[in-house]
């Protein structure tokens, strides 16, 4: 198995970036049941790549594509021997689109890891101006908040959640009590993600954080109003 070499981070990181074809995912993904530095790698890999998932929407890729590709290309050169009869063995220096074709997507696709990589350096550098560890009533750790100020907050689940099809998880803070409980968004499902809520005051040391089990689609209210799954409040980092 692939995972059974040294460089398990590396396989950890392709694995989480849709890297692999789907064989090879399919590999992995048997191996980690009983791999746990494979399975411990892949977690930290898609902590560290969170920022890219939840910061960035997918877009489909037009049609003229490859046309605007070649024709920034160079052009192609052909040699007498490109006219040889039918059968006979390629010369090297064939410079065939399809070449240039296998040379564009090797460069894209550097390009785009050099991207991901600038990006997550980029969004790493951002520390959170709080942070709250959110618990439940047991006082097991569930999900971690970091609070970046400018309507911007990051919501990491640590536990697994059963949140029936009618049911919607929300996230909760409470800047004052005058302002009362504001929504900081509802989780597109069981996973991590970054929230975009409303303008509110600079978070502060002590505020309130929690996550509620609330109809599908968020509170009807405008306030939590469904069991609380976690609750904590914000420490500033050191």
């Amino acid at each position: 198995m692939r995972a059974a070499q040294d460089n398990i981070a590396d396989i950890a990181d392709e694995y989480v970036l849709g890297l692999m074809d789907d064989a090879e995912a399919a590999r992995i993904e048997i191996e980690m049941e009983e791999n746990e530095q494979l399975r411990a790698a892949i977690d930290a890999s898609r902590e560290r790549f969170l920022p890219l998932d939840t910061g960035m929407e997918p877009l489909d890729v037009d049609d003229s594509l490859w046309q605007r590709i070649e024709t920034h290309l160079p052009p192609q050169r052909h040699s007498p021997q490109s006219s040889r009869p039918s059968g006979e063995t390629p010369v090297a220096n064939d410079n065939r689109s399809g070449l240039w074709r296998v040379t564009a997507v090797s460069a894209i696709a550097a390009s785009l890891l050099l991207a991901v990589g600038l990006t997550f350096s980029l969004m790493r550098s951002v520390d959170p101006m709080v942070v709250a560890v959110l618990l439940n009533e047991a006082g097991d750790v569930q999900a971690v908040v970091e609070d970046f100020g400018n309507d911007n907050a990051t919501v990491r689940l640590l536990a697994d959640f059963n949140v029936p099809k009618e049911k919607s998880i929300q996230v909760w803070t409470l800047p004052s009590q005058e302002m009362g409980p504001v929504s900081l968004g509802l989780l597109e499902g069981v996973r991590s993600t970054k929230l975009t809520g409303p303008a509110l005051p600079a978070p502060r040391g002590d505020q309130l954080y929690e996550i509620t089990l609330e109809q599908a689609g968020g509170s009807p209210t405008g306030r939590p109003t469904g069991a609380i799954l976690a609750k904590g409040f914000a420490r500033f980092p050191r």
